[in-house]
């Protein structure tokens, strides 16, 4: 699968979808808690029988809440990241800078907007999620890391959203349109930040040997289990929100339940969904032979 990308077209695609938050939520513009947030194939609470149906509707709403805090978690080490890799460059080649800038923005853009739905979600719910945190330690550990490996863990999550929206939110007509909409909007600047990320991969490992590639390959490796220790940490937290906000206290089996089903979809709604994505693939097939083996071998213990 060959990728053309090029800095002039994507920042052309850009500034045509380009929205504003107050557009999106706010005023008239509230969410629905009597519908669900996310969709089964991402949120799967069905499978937890021993929840009655408002029961997981609200399990659900947790996890909507999750999904776009950890969007904004993840955007807090993008956004400074992306300003890094622009600085280099700043004098010689200026669409390359402006394409970057407006990457930047974007993600400045969308950590306002997250935070925003967090403000109406803790309002309208009526209880204060406990997540993972904080979003500068988590952008400290992230960034501590080689450049490539870091760029290909962006370029994950770029694919990753692209995938969601595509597979499993756009058609999904049951979803609150409040909720549906911020993700679309997401999604539709988010379809050219993976293009962008993926020039930035190219960029970072074209002067570098297949061992250092390898080695920034193990890296962004290394950076999923950190992030898998998250989510196994994160999905205590829900089952405690859950708790609270349902005012159920699950017997012993039920937890065991509870958290075995929810990491695992935590897994694939951050990690297996982006490792395995064909666009992803590529990239790392282009810079290193033979690694996009090693990853689809890897995804579905994530699945």
């Amino acid at each position: 699968m060959q990728q053309h990308y090029d800095f002039g077209a994507t920042l052309q695609a850009s500034q045509k979808v380009n929205w504003q938050i107050d557009d999106i939520i706010g005023g008239d513009n509230r969410l629905d808690f009597g519908r669900r947030f996310m969709p089964e194939s991402l949120a799967r609470v069905e499978q937890l029988r021993f929840l009655d149906a408002e029961e997981k509707r609200i399990l659900n709403q947790i996890r909507g809440h999750g999904y776009l805090y950890i969007f904004g978690l993840v955007e807090e080490f993008i956004l400074p990241y992306v300003l890094d890799h622009a600085r280099p460059g700043l004098a010689s080649d200026d669409v390359r800078t402006r394409a970057l800038l407006q990457f930047a923005g974007e993600e400045a853009k969308h950590i306002h907007l997250f935070k925003r739905f967090c403000e109406a979600f803790d309002e309208g719910f009526g209880t204060r999620c406990t997540m993972i945190g904080t979003p500068a330690e988590i952008a400290k550990v992230v960034l501590s890391h080689d450049p490539l490996s870091v760029a290909l863990l962006i370029l994950h999550i770029e694919w990753m959203t692209q995938r969601h929206y595509l597979d499993s939110i756009k058609d999904d007509a049951d979803l609150d349109p409040l909720f549906k909409s911020l993700l679309k909007h997401h999604w539709m600047e988010e379809a050219q930040h993976a293009k962008l990320d993926t020039l930035m991969v190219l960029e970072l490992a074209k002067d570098r040997s297949p061992e250092s590639i390898g080695t920034a390959i193990d890296g962004y490796l290394a950076l999923g289990g950190i992030f898998d220790g998250a989510l196994a940490q994160q999905t205590g937290f829900d089952l405690e929100t859950f708790s609270r906000a349902s005012r159920r206290k699950l017997n012993e089996a039920e937890q065991g339940q509870f958290i075995q089903a929810q990491h695992q979809a935590q897994r694939w709604t951050y990690l297996g969904s982006g490792m395995s994505h064909p666009n992803f693939l590529a990239t790392v097939r282009a810079i290193a032979p033979g690694a996009e083996e090693k990853l689809a071998q890897l995804a579905p213990t994530f699945s």
